[in-house]
């Protein structure tokens, strides 16, 4: 059977790559987008899956059903946004790979499909796209091109910091303490933060927030007393903690490595605006649910009872700021009974609408791209998010630090007004902890 072609450069995907992002056909520069049959069959085993993957299948079948109607998908048919072709090709075996592996894996298939084209056309570019490391692996055996799917970010270390260091005269941050707001030349993101410093003394400094309403750096919002018993203890914390209590930014990102204090920081925020302010009817502190190693298998007990393990987390943060020993724990659990604060996993919340709260989704570097935007659009008037974690510890199998939900949405709300994001480096939850996240 021939292999039909409109452009010079050639994509094969995966199966991995649809069940990450069911869109991914339109995600791709304009060229030739082979999807072999063993792909189409993987996806139809896993439609019925009732998670993320079966999600993706469903609305990938439906999506190439609709490109079904509008011509041959054997023929090829183009897609009116990018002007890519999408193609459905029978499997197509090459003598470079044994016929035992080839009958015996669907990868293998896959792979032999890349292999066949690049052998029918030569001149070509032909790429194969897997999220499967192993599957890149065996394509650059045969000298096939594998690339991961990044439809986002190609590197985690570009990700934006929300922190720009800006060099200053002295005069100037003179102004800046005396007139609570001064205009710098720079450009600057909406609710970025700015270090000044004194070229002349490095221990001339000020830190601010571009107001992108006012048009100029703002001081920050850091209460004298505290919030909780809680005081920032480096800038970065100051930072976190301004975007956390302004009532102008209802998308909050905080992203740092283990002991730097998001989800306190945030749950102290949370406490504070809720509580003592009243701004917030509830807060919601939410967390996705995969183990770490080894699953134990089912819990006992009711949903409660299996939730607890998978929430001790949020609890432990919260009887740390309602103080120590039992009164603490009675306290909390107090807040719950009286349903101002709630504790849950992110199983149920498709379909909920989630007025004037303060949501807190913590460990977000474990969510896809999907499911952090099925969790911002259950935002209802007067609501706040605030996504924490850190791409560093990610559990889920199909995510990684490149293309995480978190790192996704830090990208995608950089400048927007109502949005602000704080990267935290510097540990404090103990010594050990701090030389454990930079030695391990």
């Amino acid at each position: 059977m021939s292999i039909p072609s409109n452009f010079d450069t050639k994509m094969v995907l995966d199966t991995n790559v649809i069940l990450f992002d069911a869109m991914a056909l339109r995600k791709f520069p304009k060229g030739d987008i082979y999807i072999p049959f063993s792909v189409i069959e993987e996806i139809d085993r896993f439609k019925r899956d009732m998670g993320e993957n079966g999600r993706n299948a469903r609305h990938f079948s439906r999506f190439v059903d609709v490109l079904r109607s509008q011509g041959s998908l054997a023929d090829g048919v183009a897609l009116e946004d990018t002007g890519s072709y999408v193609y459905i090709i029978v499997d197509q075996y090459h003598d470079g790979i044994p016929k035992d592996m080839f009958e015996n894996l669907a990868d293998n298939r896959i792979l032999g499909t890349a292999l066949a084209i690049q052998k029918t056309y030569p001149e070509s570019k032909v790429e194969l796209i897997s999220k499967d490391i192993n599957l890149r692996i065996k394509a650059d055996v045969f000298n096939i091109e594998a690339k991961d799917y990044e439809p986002v970010a190609s590197s985690f270390e570009d990700l934006y910091m929300g922190v720009l260091d800006v060099e200053v005269t002295s005069s100037q941050i003179d102004k800046f303490y005396k007139e609570k707001a001064i205009e710098l030349e720079n450009k600057f993101f909406a609710n970025q933060y700015v270090v000044m410093k004194d070229g002349s003394n490095p221990n001339h400094s000020a830190i601010g927030r571009f107001s992108e309403s006012d048009g100029c750096i703002v001081p920050l919002l850091t209460p004298s007393e505290g919030i909780w018993g809680i005081h920032p203890r480096n800038m970065e914390q100051s930072f976190a903690l301004d975007s956390l209590l302004n009532d102008d930014i209802s998308f909050v990102s905080l992203v740092g490595k283990a002991g730097t204090g998001k989800t306190l920081l945030a749950i102290a925020a949370g406490l504070s605006k809720t509580l003592d302010d009243g701004h917030f009817q509830k807060l919601l502190v939410s967390r996705p649910i995969f183990p770490m190693g080894r699953d134990i298998g089912y819990l006992p007990g009711d949903i409660e009872e299996k939730l607890n393990p998978w929430m001790q987390p949020i609890f432990d943060n919260v009887e740390f700021l309602m103080g120590e020993g039992k009164k603490a724990a009675g306290r909390a659990q107090e807040l719950i009974n009286q349903g101002m604060l709630n504790i849950e996993p992110l199983t149920y919340i498709r379909g909920r609408s989630i007025p004037n709260q303060y949501l807190i989704v913590d460990e977000a570097q474990n969510l896809s791209p999907h499911e952090i935007k099925t969790i911002v659009t259950r935002a209802g008037n007067g609501t706040k998010v605030i996504l924490t974690g850190d791409p560093y510890q990610i559990d889920n199998p199909y995510v990684d630090a490149a293309n995480s939900g978190l790192t996704y949405s830090v990208e995608r709300f950089k400048g927007e007004r109502i949005a602000g994001h704080v990267t935290l480096m510097k540990g404090e939850r103990s010594e050990l902890a701090e030389l454990a996240a930079n030695i391990l």
